[in-house]
């Protein structure tokens, strides 16, 4: 059975072998090329059809295209051909000697003679190969997946809750280093209540942001599992009393509730835990949201809607006072006490926050990124980006970016 019809190899081939040269290839589950043929001695060389099948899972688990060797020198990238929650197969990029390897390929025409091809034919092989940066590799692999998903009829169901899942584990990582760096263990109680704030508002990257924090003074507290799941427990509570309080209508919350609670106690790791928070959160956001709460939420959120909307471009106060109807030293006090920051606080998170998105899923230049998100230049950007996170957005892309793994 064909994992992809004519019509979609061929316009993919097309948009991306117009772009980089490169032919991509159809690969079964077992790391097959499909389309090669018989006279193709290193395409059908057994250590490079399990290096793909290796790359391939490995696609799967991150949700994204995953870069690695093939052999010494050598570099190739996969995507994953995922519909809902199958897998089919993949797509392979193609290959390229990296340019930062910096020898003359002898090592991998050895590698690829020791794992039984002729050494004429490696040399040929080896020879052929295009010299590529990394740069040039990870947008590639990019391009490629968007490429794929949009000329194809597959929904990466999979893909996305794993690529989701993986962003979360990273962000808790994060966050469980700065609490060690800045030897922090107590329980972020505070941390809790500005998630409910951020809840009310429907703010669902930063509720998310401030649930990896907490899973990660969670984790730290103790990292027996029993426990874990204890606190998150006396979480989910605190968030469905105080939404109720807000509101009796939100009382069809506890129904909910049990669910996750079901859901919380049943999960059988860290990382299991993690993601049913992530979508009791989503959930209870969606619920409160749309179902409304008290009068004061409600001018709040019509304030944060239009921070969310315009905070990429100058903002003041009285802009806002005049959208909402209020004066601007109640609108002052109402996002001080709703998100624990000024104005000008909140306005950073939300940048901050976005380019941090940008930096991980595109490969916007750090000047474009600065002036979409409406800092004055590409410096005053790198230095707020340092003093929220402690790095610089190159370093951040840097960590952010699929481990490479070697292939031999």
């Amino acid at each position: 059975m064909k994992i992809l019809s004519q019509r979609v190899v061929s316009a993919l081939s097309s948009s991306y072998r117009g772009r980089y040269g490169l032919r991509p290839a159809v690969l079964s589950r077992d790391g097959t090329v499909l389309s090669c043929s018989e006279d193709d001695y290193v395409c059908r060389l057994p250590v490079l059809k399990r290096a793909r099948a290796d790359a391939l899972l490995q696609a799967v688990r991150w949700g994204e295209p995953y870069i690695s060797f093939l052999a010494p020198g050598i570099m190739t990238w996969i995507i994953p051909l995922v519909d809902g929650e199958s897998i089919l197969g993949g797509i392979s990029g193609g290959e390229v000697a990296a340019e930062e390897n910096g020898d003359d390929g002898a090592a991998a025409v050895n590698y690829l003679v020791s794992a039984g091809c002729q050494r004429e034919i490696a040399v040929s092989y080896v020879r052929s190969l295009p010299l590529w940066s990394q740069t040039r590799i990870c947008e590639a692999a990019s391009f490629l997946y968007k490429t794929v998903y949009r000329v194809s009829p597959l929904k990466p169901v999979l893909l996305d809750r794993n690529r989701e899942n993986a962003l979360q584990q990273r962000q808790i990582a994060e966050a469980i280093q700065e609490r060690k760096q800045s030897q922090e263990r107590k329980y972020p109680i505070m941390e809790e209540q500005m998630l409910l704030s951020l809840m009310r508002v429907g703010d669902r990257a930063g509720a998310r942001r401030i649930l990896n924090n907490v899973l990660a003074a969670m984790f730290l507290y103790s990292p027996k599992q029993v426990l874990i799941r204890a606190r998150a427990i006396e979480m989910m509570g605190f968030l469905v009393r105080a939404a109720i309080e807000d509101n009796p209508v939100q009382a069809q919350l506890m129904e909910r509730h049990q669910e996750w609670i079901g859901r919380i106690i049943e999960s059988q790791s860290f990382e299991e835990l993690c993601e049913v928070l992530r979508h009791a959160l989503d959930d209870f956001m969606s619920a409160i949201f749309e179902q409304g709460y008290n009068r004061s939420s409600s001018r709040m959120r019509k304030i944060m809607i239009f921070i969310s909307q315009r905070y990429m471009t100058h903002l003041t106060l009285d802009d806002i006072a005049a959208e909402v109807g209020l004066s601007r030293f109640h609108v002052a006090r109402l996002i001080k006490r709703s998100t624990g920051k000024t104005m000008t606080q909140h306005i950073r998170t939300l940048r901050i926050n976005k380019a941090r998105e940008l930096l991980e899923s595109t490969d916007q230049k750090y000047a474009d990124i600065a002036y979409d998100l409406g800092f004055a230049d590409q410096s005053y950007f790198i230095k707020q980006f340092r003093e929220m996170t402690g790095t610089t957005p190159a370093h951040y892309r840097h960590k952010t970016l699929r481990p490479v793994r070697a292939g031999s």
